[in-house]
């Protein structure tokens, strides 16, 4: 019998399959050894040698089952991840169960398919003690800063506080943001338009103005915009030049890790952290109804764009047959990694091109199917042609003031008819939009229809989202991709954080902590010198520098600055304090940041703990609604999943009924068809005359029935425009743009 070790038992179902009889797969159900939870566990007489333990009686079960199974194995393949923290845990097993450290023991697999598991396990290597001393230096590094910083922010502002070496870089990226914001000073400018048209021509189209006497404009009050509306109210609109062209927009590559966190957020509403947890579950496996356990994609701790040859010729033929030929370009389309990345593995991308989301979709969970399609359609869209666009740009002159407008029309929809790119909702400062355009030619004279202006402010910089943090953590060099959903649950359980609808804001205590660290602990703080950390514990593993020397490099200095730091002053918290008072004993209340935003607490704690919500409910809307179990009126109460009525006389009648939204006539029996709510809070739409009518639709109905096959049609939205299509996904009717 041979015997495959990894980490997790599901990764261990899915290569079961692809092994026979002859092989057994176990799990180690992540690290067997770790650093202690309580002290240090350092030896700084060892050059910071780590004292690594079991942590919990289940470790010490799991060491012993697999030391049994090792005994009576003919072979032994440790099959971790492949990546740093997996050539670690494989070499703690190594040592744990007293493996050969001389044997080829070490597989590893971009993906869990047959062909790659079966090929690794032809082709053993030796651990990489570079990957394990990288990771080393990592941990033991994390650790010193964590042990040594914590304590000191406990001590000199408040318990429970902590610092880290990648953590306290990255609150301070957001931090800094707070500070601009706060300081801002809005400037008033002023934007003035013009609709226009060319006679016996449509479409009517604005015109935004942008110069004077050929110099750029910004107009900074009402007295200049005037002057500029006196001006385009009394002479000619004359087209003085057209520039046409065909531009084209070429398919973003695949995802990396960071780059799926940041669709998974903007696209699917997605936490980080929950992200990473689901794209884990696809990449070890998942049990699919007929299917058995089954992996969907290659590992998805990555920073390389980086697909194989087999992966472009099946995407290719993918393409060709289900798009047509004209979307599939000459030759492969190839991306460059950036230098910093490891390009250790491929990109992210499914293992399987014949496994589509569309027979997935009702055989794995919600999530999981949201996130493979988006890994799957990214992938796919990769390796296609570019999409063609029609623009055209006019400057129309008047007076000594000049207009100008952009359209932009698809041709050829390219890669956008696999993968939507994400569009940026924030209109554009000087007001540019893009404008449907009449065939112009330089010397037509317009008719002016309408002048508009508007008085506007400049906007402070946007706070970070999760997504767009992670796009700045990545670009400055800070953290690592697999880290990222982890510093970000970290900063929220600190109460450094906490979020405003999308946005990321940082609480009084997180501005504080920010600036105790400057003062005193300047290199913790600093981003240039957190990412050159970043590369140096990235070349361990290469240039073979030892470990220990680039942990002493930075923890050295450090502990002076301890020493300085614990000889100073104590921080006095700056608490916001509410004209609210605490009725319980009568104290002034202060404003807190919690996870899920600001609360009341009281200002005599720990002498009393009161807290409330900071905003106080509104109470709810009597409607005129009846009853119709006792005729009181219903009041409008806000659910779990939406608003709903209930009776004013509770609790004495408890009867409660949901406030309906007539969206359709029913398309089989003509009665309204309602928008409702499920248990487990989906929306559907359903006809009000069940049990008597079935009809239900999971997408806004049309009340219409597709004539080419019969059944209902249904509202989409495709490229931002509110289409019919038929609700059958076998039948190709294409009913248009809404005119709803």
């Amino acid at each position: 019998m041979k015997l495959v070790i990894v980490e997790s038992p599901a990764k261990a179902k899915t290569i079961g399959k692809y092994l026979g009889a002859d092989y057994k797969v176990d799990a180690s159900r992540g690290h067997i050894w770790d650093l202690p939870d309580k002290t240090m566990g350092i030896d700084f007489d060892k050059n910071y040698e780590p004292s690594l333990e079991a942590r919990s009686p289940e470790q010490k079960e799991t060491i012993e089952r697999l030391k049994k199974e090792v005994a009576k194995a003919e072979q032994v393949y440790l099959a971790t991840d492949p990546d740093r923290e997996g050539e670690a845990i494989s070499y703690h097993l190594q040592c744990a169960l007293g493996l050969n450290p001389n044997e080829k023991n070490r597989i590893m697999f971009n993906e869990i398919s047959r062909k790659a598991v079966n090929a690794a396990i032809q082709n053993p290597d030796y651990i990489n003690k570079g990957l394990v001393d990288a990771q080393q230096a990592r941990r033991v590094l994390d650790r010193l800063v964590g042990y040594t910083l914590s304590p000191v922010l406990c001590k000199k502002i408040r318990n429970k506080l902590s610092a880290g070496r990648v953590q306290s870089a990255a609150l301070r990226i957001i931090v800094d943001r707070e500070k601009e914001i706060q300081k801002f000073k809005p400037e008033e400018y002023w934007t003035v338009s013009a609709s226009l048209e060319k006679p016996s021509k449509k479409p009517q189209f604005s015109v935004s103005l942008t110069e004077k006497d050929g110099k750029k404009i910004k107009i900074k009050n009402k007295e200049q915009c005037d002057a500029a509306l006196q001006t385009l109210n009394g002479n000619d609109y004359i087209v003085s030049a057209v520039k046409k062209s065909v531009t084209q927009t070429k398919p973003q590559p695949p995802f990396i890790t960071s780059t799926m966190q940041q669709d998974a957020v903007n696209k699917l509403r997605m936490s980080s952290a929950t992200a990473m947890s689901v794209a884990q579950q696809l990449y070890e496996g998942i049990d699919i109804p007929g299917m058995g356990h089954v992996a969907l994609v290659t590992y998805i701790r990555t920073d390389s764009v980086r697909v194989s040859n087999d992966a472009i010729v099946q995407a290719r033929e993918h393409i060709a047959k289900r798009y047509g030929g004209e979307y599939l370009p000459s030759k492969p389309n190839f991306y460059a990694t950036k230098k910093q990345a490891q390009d250790a593995h491929e990109a992210i991308r499914p293992i399987n091109l014949d496994l589509t989301p569309e027979s997935l979709k009702d055989k794995i969970n919600r999530n999981q199917y949201a996130l493979y399609k988006l890994i799957y359609e990214r992938f796919l869209a990769s390796q296609a042609t570019n999409a063609t666009f029609n623009s055209v740009s006019v400057a129309v002159a008047c007076g000594n003031y000049t207009l100008t407008a952009t359209g932009k029309t698809q041709l050829f929809d390219g890669f956008l008819a696999i993968y939507a790119e994400q569009k940026n909702k924030d209109k554009d400062e000087e007001g540019e939009t893009n404008t449907v355009l009449p065939p112009l030619e330089v010397g037509d004279k317009l008719n002016l229809v309408k002048l508009n202006s508007e008085q506007r402010f400049t906007k402070p910089p946007a706070r970070y989202t999760e997504a767009s943090i992670i796009k700045a953590m990545e670009e400055k060099g800070i953290g690592r991709p697999s880290t990222y959903a982890s510093i970000m649950q970290t900063l929220y359980k600190r109460e450094y954080i906490t979020k405003d609808g999308k946005s990321l804001v940082s609480s009084n205590l997180g501005i504080q902590v920010t600036e105790y660290l400057e003062q005193y602990f300047a290199e913790v703080v600093d981003i240039k010198f957190t990412a050159e950390m970043e590369d140096r514990l990235d070349a361990i593993e290469d240039n073979g520098e030892p470990w220990y020397e680039v942990v002493d490099s930075f923890y050295k200095p450090m502990l002076k600055e301890v020493d300085t730091a614990m000889h100073g002053r104590k921080i006095a918290l700056q608490e916001e304090v509410s004209d609210v008072i605490c009725d319980k004993c009568g104290s002034h209340m202060i404003i807190r940041m919690g996870r899920y935003g600001k609360y009341l607490a009281c200002s005599n704690y720990p002498n009393c703990s009161n807290i409330k919500s900071l905003k106080e409910k509104e109470p709810p809307k009597v409607t005129d609604v009846v009853c119709e179990v006792c005729g009181s009126r219903m009041l409008e109460r806000q659910g779990k999943f939406g608003k709903y009525l209930a009776c004013s006389n509770y609790p004495q009648c408890r009867n409660t009924k949901p406030i309906t939204e007539t969206v359709a006539k029913c398309p089989k029996c003509g009665k309204d068809v309602v928008k409702r709510v499920s248990r487990k809070g989906t929306i559907f739409y359903g006809c009000t005359g069940y049990p008597n009518c079935d009809f239900v639709s999971w997408d806004v109905p049309t009340g219409k029935l597709c004539p080419k096959c019969g059944t209902h049609l249904i509202f989409k939205t495709s490229k931002g425009a509110k289409v019919v299509r038929c609700s059958n996904k076998d039948c190709d009717y294409d009913g248009g743009e809404s005119e709803s």
